[in-house]
C-alpha cells in the first residue's frame, strides 16, 4: 500500500506578485535598478518586471537564474564554484532547454518542504541579487 502525499499549494500569480514587489522594494531600498523574474515548478513564467532604468540584458539574466535555480534546487549562489573548468557542472545539460547561469540571484522557492517555484533577480552585483532575491522569498514566508 502506497502512502498518499499531502497536497501543497503550488505557486500562485499572487504569491509571484509579492515576490516580484519584495525583490523591487529591496532594490529601490540599496538604489539599485533591477530586473526579476518568477516561474512556477513547471518553469512557466509567473512574473517579470524589468525596471525603466535597469540594463536590459538584466532581463535575460533574471529569468536565466531563476530557471538555474528551479532545475537545480538551489540557490546559485551555491553553485558559482560547480561551473568552473572541470567542475561537477560544467557542461551539464539543461531539462528546460534553458542555458543555466551560475551568478548569485537565483533562489528556489519552496513551501511545505517541496519546490513550488524559484525567482531570479539580475541588475546588481550578485552579492545584492542574492540579498534581494532572499528578502523576496521571505516575505512570502
Amino acid at each position: 500500500m502506497s502512502t498518499p502525499t499531502t497536497a501543497v499549494a503550488p505557486l500562485t500569480t499572487q504569491d509571484a506578485e509579492v515576490l516580484l514587489a519584495a525583490a523591487r522594494r529591496a532594490a529601490v531600498a540599496a538604489g539599485v535598478t533591477v530586473s526579476v523574474t518568477v516561474l512556477d515548478a513547471g518553469g512557466h513564467l509567473l512574473a517579470f518586471r524589468r525596471d525603466d532604468q535597469a540594463v536590459l540584458i538584466s532581463g535575460e539574466t533574471s529569468t536565466r537564474k531563476a530557471y538555474t535555480a528551479l532545475q537545480l534546487d538551489a540557490p546559485t549562489a551555491d553553485l558559482v564554484d560547480a561551473v568552473k573548468p572541470d567542475g561537477p557542472f560544467h557542461s551539464l545539460p539543461t531539462a528546460l532547454d534553458k542555458p543555466l547561469l551560475f551568478i548569485a540571484g537565483g533562489l528556489p522557492v519552496h513551501r511545505d518542504g517541496r519546490l513550488i517555484g524559484a525567482i531570479g533577480v539580475g541588475g546588481g552585483a550578485p552579492e545584492q541579487d542574492h540579498a534581494f532575491a532572499t528578502a523576496a522569498v521571505a516575505a512570502l514566508a
